[in-house]
């Protein structure tokens, strides 16, 4: 009897544990800053196999908290003891206290198996609260700054929009406000959208008049929970200046999923890559041409890490001039970003030029795409294939080029002139050709004849008398003076159509232009002659100038606006000298 007894209550045991329900939920802690987050834990056991969730959590009221963020995470395991299947459910909450005090947090609802289970509820308490408006120092008119982001919820590099409202009771104050620095930090990244001021709200905050002053984006680059700074800006009143400051916003920050390809860096959005040459002429071996990748679409495209060509034996590769072009859009700045890079083929024949593998994560699907590698094909020719392949016409077109690119005048702007290469025959072309040549040499009668004529005008004028050295040698020196100016015009001319190696040449011959004015024949003799003439400071700026000329002239990536600057310093400089 005594065994039976206790057989019964070994059973009564097993059947008490083999179907336990345990639902608990506890907050961090009990006693909480008014800055501090509120982290709810709700963990939900089910101890056996029969037992089957049936509801979701069913939260209490949260209507005195912002709920900045959630997650959830399901373990299953089995118990080798005693073969039990258990499933445990745990979901976190995050909050933001909107008052403070003593506040009661309900109970959690949730039904297993046709039966309602419940959390008991708990006090909490907030000692003191952060306003989330920013007071400015004006004692008779208030003035608040408020930051509002609505979606607080993200992944890591997702937009969010936040918007940058001004509250004041004295409607005049709100015109004086300017200056508005959005805010700064390593862990975000900010891109304005709008700066335009909205309509004045007359019924704002307590009754209190407000205005939209800015929106911008917030790219948060880092999980966890981010706190972007407050927006600054200066009230301007007569008597001073004063700088006020809105808000500071905590964001949740989700990490991207697991799953990653090993190609992914940080791209989140949606975007395409694209590759292509941008040279107008046939690809040539040991010669430079343009390639360019361009990415388009709509994320994180400013801040984001640009696939790059990829190394090969077949090419050399530089490093490649950015060019954005992007504007706010629905889901994060939206455009395109190329990449413009100077790649010589190291070879004739098929060359393969290959990005290297670019993958994104799309957070409107929540999954990564992976576009691989972008390929350009090339058949890169050698230079006698080239001139193999060019016709009549076309020699006689680059000819005519070459002709026109050795006419020695600044004055003329004889490149506009250079026959550009077609597809077909062109008689007017040819005609044209044709005609300049006959101008050129009739000219070049006329002025000859005109030398002769000149020659013999200065055989009957009677020489005058001969003056000092001094005065000889400022006479000569007028006579061989060229005027500068037209130095200047023809390489502006060279410089806007991208006429690089023509620049570098025609600024060497104003070079030995100039110093043949002065009788120097050398670089150095002349930095002496302007020591001793122009002072050590021009002297100083004329060595400078020549070493920048020669990084400007060697350099693989040429840009128009390094070539404003040096313009710049060349007239300067050169007409200085030239007094």
């Amino acid at each position: 009897m005594q065994h039976k007894l206790i057989y019964i209550l070994l059973t009564l045991a097993s059947v008490i544990t083999y179907g336990q329900v345990n639902l608990s939920m506890d907050a961090d802690k009990s006693e909480y800053a008014g800055k501090d987050i509120i982290n709810l834990t709700i963990v939900l056991e089910l101890n056996g196999s029969d037992l089957v969730q049936q509801t979701g959590f069913q939260l209490p009221d949260l209507s005195k908290f912002n709920i900045i963020g959630s997650g959830s995470v399901t373990n299953t395991v089995i118990d080798p003891a005693t073969n039990t299947l258990i499933t445990q459910k745990v979901s976190r909450i995050a909050l933001e206290p909107k008052k403070k005090g003593k506040i009661k947090i309900g109970s959690v609802l949730v039904t297993v198996n046709n039966r309602i289970y419940k959390t008991e509820p708990f006090d909490i308490n907030i000692r003191d609260l952060v306003d989330r408006r920013s007071l400015a120092a004006n004692t008779s008119n208030d003035v608040y700054l408020n930051m509002e982001i609505e979606d607080r919820d993200v992944y890591q590099d997702q937009p969010t929009v936040a918007v940058l409202r001004v509250y004041s009771r004295n409607m005049d104050n709100l015109r004086k406000v300017k200056n508005i620095h959005l805010p700064k930090q390593d862990n975000i990244n900010v891109h304005p959208i709008s700066f335009d001021k909205s309509e004045i709200d007359p019924s704002g905050y307590a009754n209190m008049p407000s205005q939209v002053l800015a929106m911008f984006m917030v790219f948060p680059n880092e999980a966890g929970y981010v706190e972007v700074p407050g927006v600054s800006a200066s009230l301007s009143t007569y008597s001073n200046k004063t700088k006020i400051v809105s808000n500071k916003v905590k964001i949740n920050v989700r990490k991207l999923p697991e799953g990653a390809p090993e190609c992914f860096k940080n791209a989140v959005g949606n975007f395409n890559v694209n590759v292509y040459n941008a040279s107008k002429e046939k690809p040539e071996a040991k010669k430079p041409l343009n390639v360019v990748v361009k990415v388009s679409g709509e994320g994180n495209l400013p801040d984001m890490e640009l696939p790059k060509i990829a190394a090969s034996p077949d090419y050399e590769v530089f490093a490649p001039k950015i060019t954005s072009k992007v504007a706010p859009g629905t889901a994060g700045m939206k455009g395109e970003i190329l990449a413009n890079y100077v790649i010589i083929p190291k070879k004739s024949g098929a060359i393969s030029i290959k990005t290297e593998q670019f993958a994104f994560f799309n957070p409107e699907n929540k999954e990564y795409v992976d576009l691989g590698q972008k390929t350009l094909d090339l058949n890169a020719f050698s230079h006698d294939q080239i001139m193999e392949a060019r016709s009549t016409v076309e020699k006689v077109n680059e000819y005519t080029n070459n002709l026109l690119e050795t006419v020695n005048t600044p004055v003329l702007k004889t490149t506009s002139f250079k026959v550009k290469e077609k597809s077909k025959f062109h008689w007017n072309i040819l005609l044209t050709n044709i005609a300049i040549l006959i101008s050129l040499f009739i000219a070049y009668l006329l002025f000859k004849n005109w030398q002769k004529k000149r020659t013999l005008v200065r055989e009957t004028v009677p020489s005058k008398p001969l003056g000092s050295v001094a005065e000889t040698e400022k006479e000569i020196r007028e006579l061989m003076k060229t005027d500068i100016n037209d130095y200047f015009g023809y390489l502006e001319n060279l410089k806007d159509n991208g006429e690089y190696e023509k620049f570098f040449a025609t600024l060497e011959e104003l070079d030995e232009e100039v110093r043949s004015q002065y009788f120097q024949g050398s670089a150095m003799e002349f930095k002496t002659f302007l020591e001793k003439h122009k002072g050590s400071s021009v002297a100083e700026e004329y060595s400078k100038l020549q070493q920048k000329v020669q990084m400007e002239k060697y350099n693989p990536v040429r840009s128009a606006e390094g070539l404003e600057e040096l313009l710049k310093t060349i007239v300067n400089l050169y007409s200085q000298i030239s007094k």
